[in-house]
């Protein structure tokens, strides 16, 4: 049992413990021959390794194994496999590494996905093959060469984009015809109608957009007074004239991009003489409302002057059939009209008494007519 190798890589037989033979069977004999030297580092076969080869012995010295351990040590530190490296992956039956097949897995399933691509009914793409356009694709599942080899970039080119400008509270001065200085702020709405265009024309469309609509506004701004801008008599007109030179200069850059509208959303006059403005609003309300008030008493009048002029046109007309009839009744209707508030009346006439106690005979016809009416009652 002496001389019976363990499978461990000692010694069997009883002094298989003794530190001494140990050390003497493992340490290498620099000056002894090959053979033996090999044969005595190798040691019997490990079961547990895949190569059967037992790795050399390290010492059993407590110090030396911390020390193999330091991680500040080249190589020391955490957990190792077999023979000192790192830990292993599984392998294949054949003994090759399941990692080459795993990577060009994982790279067939990424060009796989980047060959389809899915668009939405608002949307349109562009592939690009190295960087340089290609073709458009439309809507619905397309299908194009790999990654890098083509590209795809997906845009809306059906629903309209909205911008703001100023898109923050600043104030937005522009100069109108008269001098003056008027704080606009509007809406520009667009969308893309040639995206090959849109995306290889211009560095940043919708920057470009808002420059372009900004130029637009203070161009057709100069044209009208403050009044108009601030009152809205003009708006219309601007926002049809903005829009309609927006889409000259656009078109012009060859942009790809429509002006659906813009829409003016305020028209103040600048911050600072906004009170003298409010002062000068009033005034022209009141003046306006002065007018107004005028202008319907001149038609009160007027109207009157219409109907007398209508009504002697219609006496006059009767005049001229019977003038003696005419003048007839014309005296006695304006003598009953003279005459029917007065108590006295005296005239100078053949036939005619020169005192006509007018109210004492109506009074002497009232009571004669009443006294009548109850002697009729009594009996």
């Amino acid at each position: 049992m002496a001389g019976r190798n363990s499978p461990w890589g000692g010694k069997g037989g009883g002094e298989a413990g003794n530190g001494n033979d140990d050390k003497g069977s493992d340490a290498p004999d620099d000056k002894g021959s090959g053979d033996k030297g090999d044969s005595d580092s190798k040691g019997p076969r490990n079961p547990w390794l895949p190569s059967g080869d037992t790795p050399p012995r390290r010492s059993a010295s407590i110090e030396d194994i911390f020390r193999s351990r330091d991680p500040r040590r080249p190589g020391g530190g955490g957990p190792r496999g077999p023979g000192g490296g790192f830990p292993q992956m599984p392998r294949r039956p054949d003994g090759k590494s399941w990692l080459p097949l795993g990577i060009g897995l994982a790279v067939a399933v990424l060009l796989g996905l980047s060959m389809f691509h899915m668009i939405g009914p608002k949307e349109q793409g562009i592939v690009t093959m190295f960087g340089k356009y290609a073709r458009p694709i439309d809507s619905g599942i397309s299908m194009t060469l790999p990654w890098p080899i083509e590209q795809v970039d997906v845009e809306d080119v059906r629903s309209f984009r909205v911008d703001m400008i100023p898109d923050n509270d600043n104030e937005k001065l522009m100069l109108t015809s008269d001098k003056n200085l008027v704080d606009l702020s509007y809406l520009v709405r667009w969308n893309i109608k040639n995206l090959k265009d849109y995306k290889f024309r211009l560095a940043d469309p919708g920057e470009t957009v808002r420059e372009v609509a900004e130029a637009a506004m203070r161009a057709s701004i100069a044209q009208i007074s403050l009044n108009d801008a601030i009152s809205g008599a003009g708006r219309a007109q601007v926002e049809q004239d903005v829009r309609e030179r927006m889409q000259r200069i656009l078109d012009y850059y060859k942009s790809g991009v429509a002006v659906q509208g813009v829409e003016i959303k305020k028209a103040d006059p600048p911050a600072k003489t906004k009170a003298a403005f409010e002062q000068v609003t009033v005034a022209q309300q009141e003046a306006e409302r002065d007018r107004s008030e005028a202008r319907a008493w001149a038609q009160q009048k007027l109207a009157e002057a219409q109907g007398n002029a209508s009504q002697f046109d219609k006496v006059y007309e009767q005049y001229r059939l019977a003038p003696e009839v005419t003048k007839r009744r014309m005296y006695y209707e304006t003598m009953e009209g003279v005459l029917r508030d007065n108590d006295t009346v005296v005239a100078e006439a053949d036939g005619v008494t020169s005192y006509l106690p007018l109210p004492e005979v109506k009074r002497r016809e009232d009571s004669l007519s009443s006294t009548t009416v109850t002697a009729k009652g009594g009996q």
